[in-house]
């Protein structure tokens, strides 16, 4: 299908890497109440990409909207999710907590343990592919560093 509308999947997976490997993006289904707001108070929270995924899928969508579209949505995790591109990985922590949106601020916490705490980590391949592999149970999104700073 892309080859004959747009970029194929290698090359969407190439420009993709180049955009965005060592940022940060926040996948959502648009934002409740004040969270976008809360989320640009934190010290760095202006810094994550934002892409809302309710718009997908397109025909010819740009490599990050091709990216969520074919790797992130299927994971079928909970909105918002956090991206953090490494150099070949996608690690993925879902933000919410029950049913609602954990607070921003809690988003600090949970780069400080990504490497070992995340939902999923995804290894990509340069023919536009990925290797999934679930880390933590999706019940699970305690934000541990900050219950251990507490004494919690």
């Amino acid at each position: 299908m892309f080859g004959l509308f747009g970029p194929r999947p290698a090359q969407q997976m190439e420009r993709f890497r180049n955009r965005y490997t060592g940022r940060s993006l926040i996948v959502h289904q648009g934002f409740t109440g004040d969270w976008l707001e809360e989320l640009l108070k934190q010290p760095g929270g202006g810094g994550h990409f934002r892409i809302d995924s309710r718009p997908l899928p397109r025909r010819r969508p740009s490599p990050v909207e091709w990216l969520v579209q074919t790797h992130i949505l299927p994971l079928e995790l909970p909105q918002p999710l956090f991206l953090d591109m490494r150099e070949d990985t996608l690690l993925v922590r879902h933000l919410t907590r029950g049913e609602h949106a954990v607070h921003p601020s809690e988003i600090a916490w949970f780069l400080e343990e990504l490497d070992t705490r995340h939902h999923a980590r995804l290894t990509l391949s340069g023919d536009g592919t990925a290797q999934v592999q679930y880390v933590l149970p999706v019940t699970d999104n305690e934000a541990l560093s900050m219950l251990e700073h507490l004494g919690l």
